[in-house]
């Protein structure tokens, strides 16, 4: 494999280091091309890479400083920079950081490079951190340092929707410095990431074109503003399309030279010798050539290959014989004038991207600062507290005397208070639920189905009051409230569908001449749904509407320490439908509320999710009971592990592992527990890991910037400190993360990795921001399989490698309900699922088999039972991610 990378390698780097390049591109030199040379790396995990990548770049500019004679600034080597290289944290909820810290970097690399005469460009960025590359590029045009120096430039990509306007603002950004700015102008090398991500998140639309001729276009339309501002730009044209360069050079005119082409080293030799080489005409080409060892190597590669892989690229369809030559220097302009719609049809939007009645779950773009400030406003209009939670039965609130509730972030703040059910009103509800649950079954499934995709819609109109409530109550991120809601609503709309293809009409069955045999699904009767407090509004509406589309009546029991998300998320569901008598709620304790429950022989089924004891209490209750036998659905908890081979990418893993085990405060049932690094690679990959850990910001949850926000309750964390003083003594601490002090209101916990020698060291799961590490062996995989199999069921695997047979063979051999898999094929996560993201799956009965409910990104895993029995339907069931 290293082998072969050194050949592919040779094919597009310029050299492994920048003497080597420098000599390496003399020869083309004398030809009369330029070089703007890029020293690759990605992006910077830890400080200790953006300070290597500092240097490295530092180094280059030096080297091109000294190899260049005096002479037009524009005619020699320059360099190019990416920002995700400078800082680790280079994202836009750390703007404020980023600008402090950045910027100067930025800085003084420009000012390095003006005084050894070297040329900078600033590499494009994807999408959501655009503002972000403006500002930072904006802040290094007017330092004062860098006044009249033409030598600062800027990537743009005209596949964004937003290059043309990106342009007219460089225009007056280079009226306002008093300076002509370089603006390499490409078409975009990220347009999967981009597509795939606004569908995750589902997002209102895509950042980029859909069709290629629409982006071809956009190139063209961007060239003309730039060429016809010659004092503004100095144009660099990106492009290995014939066409463009053809349409770019009748723009100029025949006498204009105040300009250049550029071109990948390895890519488009061929076109440009009849441009430099051949025409006589004085037009330049600079070469952009990569720098870099075969380690550095992988995500450029793959990023090449994606380009020229696609069967829309020029290079692809140029050696097409079946195409006509006509088609392929089509002009844009006639092609995307003809083209209706004039989105690609193929590529509907985000909402759509599943079943015709079933909508993908409304998202919110936090890269965006108008939807921040939309989004904020709203949140503050929603309050910070003083809401209330209480029994509901029958749709009457119950009485009693209320409780408060206070902020996990701040133990001092009362954000509201519940009324706990009594003995009583757990015997009302039961008695309402009854009475109910005949006449809701014999609902017609689309009347149930409808109500469940109003509900959804209540949810995303309402977002921001039930981020507010997340935030306060639970203790999360607003990212993590976004995904909650999205999850809650994708909930509702899933069983809708489900309930229509299931429950509409009889299944008419074959049978002997003259006889009739007909199925149906019909509601068990009154399911009583036990939900955990890490998610409060996805997994306790997810229970629900499950237990409603089958046609059951609920009596909803949430968690002790979240009442209020509950009663907010109840308080919409009579609006969309809901009878009173069919959806019961029931705040309170375990005991009282919830044993009652389960011990009642009206209870036909019970939905759980939390902690394998109180499912085994729940599971005897059950057994115990006279008459029919009730359904039990339970999801528990277990140890997640990820394994990791030799041949991962680190920058990848440390993204992952840090997503999935430390996000959400590591409170997530799917949430990475043991890292299994194998331990070849086990060095480097723990310094990375815990050097992305440091720039890791723990506080408030309401705060953008935040990252790790309090665990639930002082209950809990008082049992993670005791098993990181337990485990620091008796195995090896590898890092501890240093609490902030405006954490020490509330109940936070700092973030740890531990080293452990063997996986059953651990003997339950422990629910928190610890990380344990197990090293293995390649030749103790099995091993390795054999003991997180005998750990008990597992919520989720993941895997990293590139080698599609390591992959495989884990995955047949580990008996988890959900298999992540990346292959580490590019930086941004593409055609893969990044592990501990926000994935669904069941642990209930699986007589109905897996259903797949594909999240892009990520896929959630989807378990449906429908196990009959005597002709009743059982709930449908989904896990939480």
């Amino acid at each position: 494999m290293t082998h072969a990378m050194r050949i592919i390698g040779r094919q597009f780097v310029m050299g492994r280091t920048i003497d080597e390049a420098v000599e390496r591109g003399a020869e083309a030199e004398r030809k009369g091309y330029r070089h703007s040379y890029d020293m690759l790396g990605e992006a910077a995990r830890t400080m200790a890479d953006a300070d290597r990548y500092m240097a490295s770049y530092g180094n280059a500019i030096d080297r091109l400083g000294a190899a260049e004679g005096k002479g037009d600034l524009f005619a020699r080597a320059s360099i190019s920079v990416k920002l995700s290289a400078l800082h680790p944290r280079y994202e836009l909820a750390q703007r404020q950081r980023v600008l402090e810290e950045l910027a100067p970097r930025l800085i003084c690399l420009a000012e390095r490079a003006r005084e050894r005469g070297v040329a900078l460009t600033v590499d494009a960025e994807e999408a959501d951190r655009l503002d972000l590359s403006l500002d930072l590029f904006e802040m290094a045009a007017a330092a004062p340092s860098l006044a009249g120096w033409d030598g600062l430039g800027l990537a743009v990509q005209a596949y964004q929707k937003r290059a043309i306007h990106v342009i007219a603002w460089l225009a007056d950004l280079a009226r306002r410095t008093n300076r002509r700015l370089p603006v390499r102008l490409v078409k975009g090398a990220y347009w999967d990431s981009e597509i795939k991500r606004s569908q995750e998140q589902g997002l209102p639309g895509y950042p980029v074109f859909t069709r290629k001729a629409s982006t071809d276009l956009s190139y063209i339309v961007c060239a003309r503003a730039m060429l016809d501002d010659p004092e503004a730009f100095y144009p660099q044209f990106a492009t290995h399309n014939a066409q463009t360069l053809a349409t770019i050079l009748t723009l100029a005119g025949d006498e204009r030279t105040d300009f250049e082409f550029q071109r990948l080293h390895g890519m488009g030799q061929a076109l440009y010798e009849r441009v430099v080489e051949q025409s006589g005409r004085g037009i330049a080409c600079r070469i952009y050539a990569p720098v870099g060892s075969h380690e550095d190597l992988l995500a450029y590669l793959v990023r090449r290959l994606l380009e020229n892989g696609a069967n829309t690229s020029f290079v692809n369809r140029i050696v097409d014989d079946n195409l006509p030559m006509e088609a392929i220097v089509a002009d844009p302009a006639d092609v995307v004038r003809a083209a209706e719609p004039k989105a690609h049809p193929r590529i509907v939007l985000p909402r759509d991207i599943f079943e015709p009645d079933r909508a993908n779950a409304r998202g919110l773009d936090l890269s965006d600062e108008a939807t921040l400030d939309r989004l904020a406003a709203d949140m503050a209009a929603a309050g910070s507290g003083g809401w209330e939670a209480a029994p509901l039965i029958a749709g009457r609130k119950g009485e009693g005397r209320p409780s408060a509730v206070f902020d996990p972030a701040d133990g001092r703040c009362q954000v509201g208070s519940v009324i706990e059910a009594t003995a009583t009103q757990v015997d009302a509800a039961l008695e309402s639920a009854a009475r109910a649950a005949p006449g809701w079954s014999a609902r017609p499934a689309e009347e149930r189905a409808a109500c469940l995709d109003r509900i959804a819609g209540l949810l995303e109109a309402n977002m921001a009051r039930a981020l507010a409530i997340a935030t306060r109550e639970a203790g999360k991120t607003l990212p993590d409230g976004i995904a909650e809601v999205r999850e809650a609503a994708d909930f509702c709309r899933y069983y809708a569908h489900r309930a229509r293809k299931e429950f509409a009409a009889p299944l008419e069955l074959p049978g002997p001449t003259g006889e009739r045999n007909r199925m149906s699904l019909v509601g068990r009767g009154v399911f009583v749904c036990i939900s955990p407090w890490n998610f409060p509004l996805a997994i306790f509406t997810g229970q629900i509407a499950a237990a409603l589309a089958a046609g059951n009546a609920v009596i909803a029991k949430p968690a002790e320490q979240t009442p209020l998300m509950a009663a907010f998320a109840v308080g919409l569901m009579p609006e969309a439908g809901i009878p009173g008598e069919v959806l019961q709620l029931l705040p309170g304790d375990g005991a009282t509320v919830g044993g009652r429950l389960v011990a009642d022989p009206r209870v036909a089924g019970v939905c759980f999710t939390g902690s394998t004891d109180t499912a085994r209490a729940i599971n005897r209750s059950l057994a115990a009971r006279e008459g029919a036998i009730p359904v039990l659905i339970a999801e528990t908890g277990g140890q997640n592990a990820m394994i990791v081979d030799s041949t991962a990418l680190a920058e990848q893993v440390t993204v992952d592992v840090i997503r999935s085990a430390v996000n959400s405060a590591g409170q997530r049932c799917s949430a990475l527990r043991v890292l299994c690094l194998q331990e070849d690679v086990a060095p480097r990959m723990i310094a990375m890991l815990t050097g992305a850990m440091a720039e890791l910001r723990i506080g408030d949850p309401g705060l953008l910037a935040t990252d790790v926000g309090p665990v639930i309750d002082r209950e809990a964390l008082d049992g993670l400190e005791a098993h990181v003083e337990r485990f620091s003594r008796e195995h090896k601490l590898l890092y501890r993360a240093t609490l902030p002090p405006e954490t020490a209101g509330g109940t936070f916990m700092a973030p740890a990795v531990i080293e452990i020698d063997r996986f059953d060291r651990l003997e339950r799961e422990v629910f928190g921001p610890v990380l344990h590490v197990l090293r293995y062996r390649a030749d103790r995989l099995d091993a390795l399989l054999a003991a997180i199999n005998a750990g008990g069921y597992g919520l989720t695997l993941g895997i990293h490698t590139r080698i599609d047979a390591n992959a495989r063979y884990i995955a047949e051999r580990a008996r988890v309900g959900n298999v992540y898999v990346n292959r580490n094929m590019i930086g941004a996560v593409v055609g893969s699922q990044p592990f501990g993201g926000q994935g669904l799956s069941g642990t209930g009965p699986k007589a109905g088999g897996p259903h797949y409910l594909p999240r892009f990104a990520n896929e959630r895993v989807v378990s449906t039972d429908t196990t009959a029995a005597g002709g009743n339907a059982a709930l449908m069931t989904l896990g939480d991610s």
